[in-house]
């Protein structure tokens, strides 16, 4: 089973909430593995067309914004009308990109481990209904 991806709490919420007729699409990075710092690769590719549409990229966490940057200069390519994104928790002060299309930010957190609302800890906690700071001290050994 596929770990579910943190975001999609948020963008349930996010889509039950928009006022206007939407399409949602996804699309799936992961991180190059084997020690590459900031590589990032295309896993699984939307479904449809962005050519001429206005697009809301919605992430669950923006830290260092290289997964941001990559993902909007990959969309960008395909011409949309405009490109935006928002995010439930960002970190700004850990940014190595600047250039990245965050235009709507739901809370600016600390350097901390959260869990709940999608956000797991070694795939635990996804289901919490809110989200939790964890403190690491209070980790069972394994975890921490």
């Amino acid at each position: 089973m596929a770990p579910l991806p943190a975001s999609v709490v948020f963008l349930g919420d996010l889509s039950r909430a928009l006022p206007i007729v939407h399409g949602i699409d996804t699309i799936q990075l992961a991180a190059y593995e084997g020690g590459q710092t900031g590589g990032v690769r295309l896993v699984k590719d939307l479904d449809h067309a962005i050519e001429g549409r206005d697009v809301i990229v919605v992430e669950d966490v923006v830290d260092t914004g290289l997964t941001l940057n990559f993902l909007s200069r990959t969309l960008a390519l395909r011409d949309p009308a405009s490109l935006a994104a928002v995010t439930l928790l960002d970190r700004p002060y850990r940014r190595l990109v600047e250039s990245i299309p965050l235009r709507y930010v739901g809370f600016t957190v600390p350097d901390e481990l959260f869990a709940g609302y999608g956000l797991g800890l070694d795939e635990c906690w996804r289901a919490l209904p809110e989200l939790r700071y964890v403190v690491a001290e209070r980790l069972p050994a394994a975890a921490a």
